[in-house]
């Protein structure tokens, strides 16, 4: 394995984007060749104005779509051994990613976790709903698929190329995380979490996952647990 493919969904994050690509770039991926692939979800605050400079691959949905749609198209044009996923904000911490990827790496994990619940890195307090429910998540998967994880619902989420292009990805939203859990969790992958930093937003501070969310992603931990489809 000699290349990592960073799929960074971007909607609305004008004031973020170009720190958070600077901590990418700055970010030591075990060594790792990066290719950076920005996924435009139909930005209007003036996101897209600053593509212009980089020397990313940069692709762009013409009508926003969800996080799920713009992953589904990054993976279509992936080409690293491991791909991971970075938000365009600032709620996590790139360097955090290393360990993540060495498990794969090491051929011991088809997929790593970072879980921001295990208190052993810093965490900003989340909102007490959030936490509620990001706990109810996890425990609601484990319950269906009979796993341990702490934090199903973690952006930071990393995989053997080869397992995960081997998965349809039908979620157009936030709905994406429960259904490429439930889906590697159903293939037998060997799956870790390990711990992450957490920087979390507020909706002042431009927050977008809401309540309604959390029902999607009960629907598809169910939906996904009897099918595929």
């Amino acid at each position: 394995m000699n290349k990592i493919t960073i799929l960074i969904p971007v909607y609305n994050e004008v004031n973020t984007l170009e720190e958070i690509l600077q901590k990418v770039e700055n970010a030591n991926f075990c060594g790792l060749e990066k290719e950076i692939i920005l996924i435009d979800d139909f930005s209007t605050d003036g996101t897209r104005e600053l593509y212009g400079g980089l020397a990313y691959k940069v692709l762009y949905h013409e009508q926003n779509q969800g996080k799920g749609a713009a992953l589904r198209t990054g993976l279509s044009q992936a080409h690293g051994d491991v791909i991971v996923i970075q938000d365009a904000d600032l709620e996590y911490d790139p360097s955090d990613y290393e360990p993540l990827v060495r498990l794969i790496l090491d051929g011991k994990a088809d997929a790593a976790y970072g879980t921001r619940l295990s208190g052993a890195k810093p965490s900003r307090s989340f909102m007490f709903t959030h936490l509620l429910g990001n706990k109810f998540l996890s425990l609601l998967t484990n319950i269906l698929y009979g796993s341990t994880l702490t934090d199903m619902e973690t952006c930071y989420k990393a995989f053997r190329a080869e397992f995960i292009k081997g998965i349809e990805i039908k979620s157009n939203r936030f709905d994406f995380e429960p259904e490429i859990t439930a889906k590697i969790l159903k293939r037998g992958a060997r799956l870790y979490e390990l711990p992450v930093s957490y920087y979390g937003r507020e909706f002042s501070e431009g927050k977008k996952i809401t309540w309604k969310d959390g029902l999607y992603a009960i629907a598809a931990l169910i939906k996904y647990r009897f099918t595929d489809n």
